[in-house]
């Protein structure tokens, strides 16, 4: 495959001051790379900004670590960095983004090219006329199960109805930053992390931008449903009290309606001579009891849970090397 370039020319500077930095997660998309290099060259080169792209090998299992030392090696635009291991899509973003040093704005999309890089256009534009956060709204995905999609609407119904985030049905990590946000992100620290949730709590002034997403050109989704299903529970717990909450409302609503149960039947046994034994009653009573605990317990485990991985203080991700030019030096 070709890996020719030709120098970038000189570009006006941009409105609001500094390049444009493309942040991409790779997860074994090997085969995908050269489609979306030469798609995002197309595109940026078409734009009056100077820009990079950052690639980050987020453990990836087949070729693309090869590829993207092949890549930014032949553009020097293109960087690389490579973690230890598989620290996932949420770390990988969070690694970009910081590492785009110096950039006004940066954009965030998959190697899949299901987040078009025709539309980065609009999302600058809109940019330009002011706005520091820029997202997308999927309306609709070609190769989406209907797990997926039943697991979507269920999301976003329940982050919408009981946290605190502005987090409108299928928005993407597809979206552009301008530099104050990606200034702000720096200052979270939290392991369990949401990325575009964070985005969406620190408020700033934000717009949308709708996309139909085509199918993907090549791979597997690296989001398995248990992946999904494991990133919905934390971004719930890291930004609702809700389910302990509910624990609690579960109790007492159980306790209400289980005490006049208990005055009913000792009132029926004396009064009326229903013969309600004493163990029908306490299997009942206890296994609700047990229900209420087996509840509890489980909801602020997962907050204990949070509450550990932001003690230990872990380092977010590890990075095991880079590729291209960064600061100067290779």
């Amino acid at each position: 495959m070709p890996m020719t370039h030709e120098a970038a020319t000189s570009r006006p500077a941009c409105r609001r001051g500094g390049k444009i930095s493309l942040v991409v997660p790779v997860y074994n998309e090997g085969k995908g790379l050269a489609a979306l290099r030469d798609a995002l060259v197309a595109v940026m080169d078409a734009l009056p900004y100077e820009w990079d792209c950052i690639l980050v090998d987020d453990g990836s299992r087949d070729d693309s670590w090869a590829v993207i030392e092949s890549i930014s090696a032949a553009d020097p635009r293109f960087k690389g960095l490579m973690f230890s291991r598989n620290f996932g899509k949420e770390m990988a973003l969070t690694a970009g983004v910081e590492a785009a040093v110096g950039a006004g704005a940066v954009i965030c999309l998959d190697a899949d090219l299901q987040h078009p890089p025709e539309i980065i256009p609009e999302l600058v534009a809109k940019w330009e006329e002011g706005y520091d956060i820029v997202a997308t709204i999927r309306e609709k995905v070609a190769d989406y199960s209907l797990v997926k999609k039943i697991g979507s609407k269920t999301f976003y119904w329940f982050m919408r109805r009981f946290t605190d985030l502005d987090l409108p049905p299928n928005s993407t990590d597809f979206r552009l930053l301008d530099s104050k946000v990606v200034e702000t992100l720096a200052q979270f620290t939290e392991g369990s992390r949401m990325f575009r949730g964070i985005i969406d709590w620190m408020g700033y002034k934000k717009t949308y931008i709708s996309f139909c997403a085509p199918a993907r050109s090549q791979g597997e989704p690296a989001y398995s449903v248990k992946k999904l299903f494991n990133l919905a529970i934390n971004s719930f717990t890291s930004f609702s009290l809700v389910p302990l909450r509910l624990a609690g409302y579960l109790g007492l609503g159980i306790m209400a309606v289980t005490l006049p149960l208990l005055c009913v039947m000792v009132l029926a046994n004396w009064f009326i001579g229903a013969n309600i034994t004493a163990i029908a009653f306490f299997t009942v009573f206890n296994t609700l009891l047990i229900g209420i605990v087996l509840c509890a317990l489980g909801m602020m485990s997962l907050y204990i849970g949070h509450i550990h991985t932001e003690v230990v203080n872990r380092p977010l991700y590890i990075v095991r090397c880079r590729a291209g030019t960064w600061d100067g030096n290779a």
